[in-house]
C-alpha cells in the first residue's frame, strides 16, 4: 500500500513539462514537503542507460516492439527501485512522463494495440497508477519551435514527423476526456508563471486531501 502521492506530467514535445515539474518541486521545497522529482524513460542508473538507447537517433531502425519492451523494462526498474519506495515513505513523487506516454507514443503514434499496451503497462508497474496526471497541451508546431530553440539536433522521437506528433497530442486530449477524475488539462501556451499557478492550484489541494501538510 502506498502512502505518498504520485503525480505525473504528460504532454507533447515542447509543452514545458520539465520546466513546470522543476517549479513545482521548488514550491514543495519551500513548503517543506518531502518529494522526489524523476522522469521517464530513466530515473535510475539502469533505466537511464535504457533511455540513452531509446533516444539515440543512431537507433532509428529499432523495431516498435523492441521500443515498447525497452520502455517497459526501464519503467519496471524505475517503479520498483525509485517510485514505489518513495511512495511507501510517504513522499510526493513528481514524474515527467509515465504510462500515458506509452499509450500516446507507442499506441497512437506507432499504432501498437492499446489494449496490449495497457496490459503490459500494468505488468511493468505492478498495477501502480498516478493519483493525478497533468497534461500540458499546445499545438505541435508551437512545441517544436520551443524544442528547436537553442538546440542542435533532435532525438529519435522528436524526429518522428508531424503526423506522429499530432497523433501523440490527440491521445493526451482523449485521455483528458476519458478520465477527467485523474487527468487534468493545462494550457501550456500561457505564460510560464500563469501555468505554474494553475499547476499549484490543482496539485496542492490534492496533497491536502491526501493528508499531506502544506507547511
Amino acid at each position: 500500500m502506498t502512502r505518498g502521492v504520485f503525480v505525473t506530467f504528460e504532454g507533447p514535445e515542447g509543452a514545458g513539462k520539465t520546466t513546470q515539474i522543476g517549479r513545482l518541486g521548488r514550491l514543495l521545497d519551500r513548503r517543506g514537503i518531502a518529494h522526489v522529482v524523476t522522469r521517464e524513460p530513466g530515473g535510475t542508473d539502469l533505466a537511464d542507460r535504457i533511455r540513452a538507447l531509446l533516444l539515440d537517433d543512431a537507433n532509428s531502425g529499432m523495431h516498435t516492439r523492441t521500443e515498447v519492451l525497452l520502455m517497459l523494462a526501464a519503467r519496471s526498474e524505475h517503479v520498483e527501485n525509485k517510485i514505489r519506495p518513495a511512495l511507501v515513505e510517504g513522499k510526493v513523487v513528481l514524474c515527467d512522463r509515465f504510462t500515458d506516454s506509452t499509450l500516446a507514443y507507442q499506441g497512437y503514434g506507432r499504432k501498437e494495440d492499446l489494449a496490449v499496451l495497457r496490459t503490459m503497462n500494468a505488468y511493468a508497474t505492478g498495477g501502480l497508477s498516478p493519483d493525478l496526471t497533468l497534461v500540458f497541451d499546445l499545438p505541435v508546431e508551437v512545441g517544436f519551435a520551443r524544442v528547436r530553440k537553442g538546440r542542435e539536433g533532435l532525438d529519435r522521437f522528436e524526429q518522428a514527423g508531424r503526423d506522429f506528433h499530432e497523433a501523440v497530442r490527440r491521445c493526451f486530449l482523449d485521455l483528458v476526456e476519458a478520465e477527467p477524475g485523474r487527468v487534468k488539462l493545462i494550457d501550456a501556451s500561457a505564460p510560464e508563471d500563469e501555468v505554474a499557478a494553475v499547476v499549484a492550484s490543482v496539485v496542492l489541494p490534492l496533497l491536502a486531501r491526501k493528508g499531506i501538510s502544506l507547511g
